[in-house]
């Protein structure tokens, strides 16, 4: 019985020796990032900026798996079982918090089956209205909502989108028409020509409309204001202060991937995240870099998911 248990004990301290092992040599193959949205959707994008840098770092390729589909949780669930050694990565964003709140039979725990690594970069939308409307700010659209509920149609396209529309709505008690089109071109077509009032699309998409006078900009869904409109108020300077709406992207590793492995991860990323080539190539899409330790990732996650499931219940 006494030979048994120490048997035990070698086996076990055998198993940990080799497992400490494999980890101070991590990495040791190339990496795979999952991204569950298309290639050239801003997930994609995000994913490719720090992709080369972190693949300097880590001295391993970081080799990008597109898995669209289903408002990105195909990919989601793809990455939350795969194996956690760290050789599998996940770029989430705001669409998975929402997700938990829409989805009641989702195959993944956002919260639970991941393991947070840093926020990676985040970014707004811009709240604008076609030129005919006889609105000038935030107030008066609120106004004219509440005045005409339900008549001003909004064009909405993927979640985070329609879930800035929704807490707008929510927040400021107004009604609006969601319209759907298949992306921010057709909305900003849409938008230009009338077709709808109102609309949210991300700010550096919009902006030179705005500056061209084709559509008239009101206010960013940001906590603060876009360096590329400074000139234009947040929703929260517009007299309502507990609305923010980001589109935001983080990355993960399945969960129970061993904490070094995590700790590395973080400090490599925070490292990339600080390089000026990085900070411009996110600048010029109206992101920015935010790092983060992954208990902040954690906390931050916890909150997303609460905030847009209290949106849900105050719509219901």
């Amino acid at each position: 019985m006494r030979y048994a248990r120490r048997v035990r004990h070698i086996v076990g301290w055998m198993v940990l020796a080799c497992s400490l092992s494999a980890q101070s040599q991590y990495p040791g193959r190339p990496l795979r990032v999952i991204v569950p949205f298309a290639p050239g959707s801003v997930n994609d994008l995000v994913a490719r900026v720090i992709a080369a840098p972190l693949a300097d770092a880590l001295g391993q390729p970081l080799v990008i798996d597109n898995r669209a589909g289903a408002a990105g949780n195909l990919g989601a669930e793809v990455a939350a079982k795969a194996a956690p050694d760290g050789y599998t990565l996940f770029v989430g964003n705001v669409a998975h918090s929402i997700s938990v709140t829409l989805y009641d039979r989702l195959k993944y725990d956002f919260l639970s089956d991941f393991a947070p690594i840093s926020q990676i970069a985040a970014g707004g939308f811009l709240l604008a209205v076609h030129p005919s409307l006889p609105v000038k700010s935030v107030q008066e659209l609120v106004g004219l909502a509440r005045e005409r509920p339900g008549e001003l149609n909004v064009g909405v396209g993927g979640a985070g989108m329609v879930a800035a529309v929704e807490l707008f709505k929510s927040t400021t008690g107004t009604r609006m028409t969601n319209v759907a089109y298949k992306g921010t071109p057709q909305i900003l077509t849409a938008l230009a020509s009338g077709e709808v009032s109102v609309a949210f699309p991300p700010t550096s998409a919009v902006v030179p409309q705005v500056k061209s006078g084709k559509v008239r900009g009101l206010a960013v869904t940001g906590r603060l204001r876009s360096p590329m409109a400074p000139d234009i108020a947040t929703v929260a300077e517009s007299g309502f202060p507990d609305y923010e709406a980001t589109t935001w992207y983080c990355l993960m590793a399945p969960g129970r991937t061993p904490n070094e492995i995590v700790a590395r991860l973080n400090a490599e990323l925070r490292v990339v995240l600080g390089r000026p080539e990085v900070k411009s190539r996110f600048a010029a899409t109206d992101l920015t870099p935010l790092p983060s330790t992954p208990e902040q990732l954690a906390q931050f996650l916890r909150a997303e998911v609460a905030k847009w499931g209290a949106s849900s219940r105050r719509r219901a």
